[in-house]
């Protein structure tokens, strides 16, 4: 079977487990959400029936962590890296996981110049600032803001780039 057989067929395998709502993962064992609204219909449930994670934060902070990616990737992170940086090694980063279709990272690692994610925030409130935030990308139609690593990136690109930083964090995630 050739490459692009192979690729096709992986391809159909992980769209026909996507469409059936079966957890898809890639070959890190790493869960991949598809579209936004994958990702949304993994988040809601977090409401009722929290999962606990197995790392430095709890559920509410890292759902906080990835709506405030989100929401930086529209209003501008606080500190990011050097322009060069950017368009050289952030760039190079990015193309590597989007090719790979998912991103490894330090998962305890805040946002340079975030604020500090509260420890006793509430899942449900971290759930609805997620949503709300998806929400918000969806709707946006004007210019979004370069990544403080990864640099310009357009509105497909960085959806791609929120749903592997949020499957990353769910590889921490356990049942409660």
């Amino acid at each position: 079977m050739t490459t692009r057989r192979r690729l096709i067929t992986a391809g159909g395998v992980v769209a026909g487990a996507t469409a059936l709502g079966i957890g898809v993962f890639i070959a890190t064992g790493q869960r991949r959400f598809e579209t936004l609204d994958d990702a949304r219909r993994a988040v809601v449930p977090l409401a009722e029936k929290p999962l606990q994670t197995t790392g430095a934060w709890n559920l509410a902070q890292v759902l906080n962590h990835a709506a405030q990616s989100i929401e930086y990737s529209l209003d501008g992170f606080p500190q990011p890296k050097p322009a060069l940086f950017q368009a050289t090694v952030g760039h190079l980063a990015f193309a590597l996981f989007d090719a790979r279709g998912a991103m490894h990272h330090p998962l305890d690692q805040p946002i340079p110049g975030a604020p500090a994610l509260a420890a006793d925030a509430s899942v449900p409130d971290a759930v609805q600032r997620l949503l709300a935030a998806f929400d918000r990308f969806e709707r946006h139609s004007g210019a979004l803001q370069a990544h403080f690593a990864y640099g310009a990136l357009d509105k497909p690109a960085y959806a791609r780039a929120h749903l592997m930083h949020l499957a990353n964090h769910w590889a921490e995630f356990s049942p409660g």
